[in-house]
């Protein structure tokens, strides 16, 4: 049995999803559903509440909608591996400065399962799939480095596909 197998079978995936989404941006803050945000990632209509918040943060949706939806190709078994290296972990920590649980503890290893969770439905990952899939009821988001830091995460899983090859 392979150690993602037997990582899966132990229990390494939740089966709590997240429901909302606090995003902050700047001085805002708005507490979003998940089903919201898959909404506005798939179709591109946001909600009247997210068009607001789009308003008073002066944020373009479709920058949003294109980061949410972007998919990045990549080996659930491989990206497992990476992520359980020392530099998988400080990649993880990285990233868990912008997307993390509410109290901020254990966010390394919410976002471990949420991206190998996200890899093993199709062997690929969205922002949208990473957010539905963190572990906890809620998750937060630093809106003002979101799309740099899903930017280096798309890098650094691409090189891992070149190496691959």
């Amino acid at each position: 049995m392979s150690g993602l197998t037997l990582w899966l079978w132990g229990g390494g995936i939740s089966a709590q999803a997240a429901e909302s989404i606090i995003f902050e941006y700047k001085i805002l803050r708005e507490t979003l559903s998940i089903e919201e945000l898959r909404e506005f990632a798939d179709k591109g209509k946001p909600s009247s509440s997210l068009r607001t918040y789009f308003n008073l943060a002066n944020l373009n949706p479709d920058t949003l909608q294109a980061v949410l939806s972007q998919e990045i190709p990549v080996n659930p078994v491989s990206l497992s591996r990476l992520l359980n290296t020392s530099p998988g972990e400080l990649l993880l920590d990285q990233i868990s400065q912008v997307i993390h649980t509410p109290s901020g503890r254990a966010s390394r290893e919410s976002l471990r399962s949420a991206l190998v969770t996200s890899a093993l439905e199709d062997e690929a990952i969205t922002l949208i799939e990473i957010l539905e899939n963190y572990p906890t009821d809620e998750v937060r988001v630093d809106g003002d480095r979101l799309v740099g830091i899903y930017r280096r995460l798309n890098s650094v899983l691409s090189l891992l596909a070149i190496l691959e090859r």
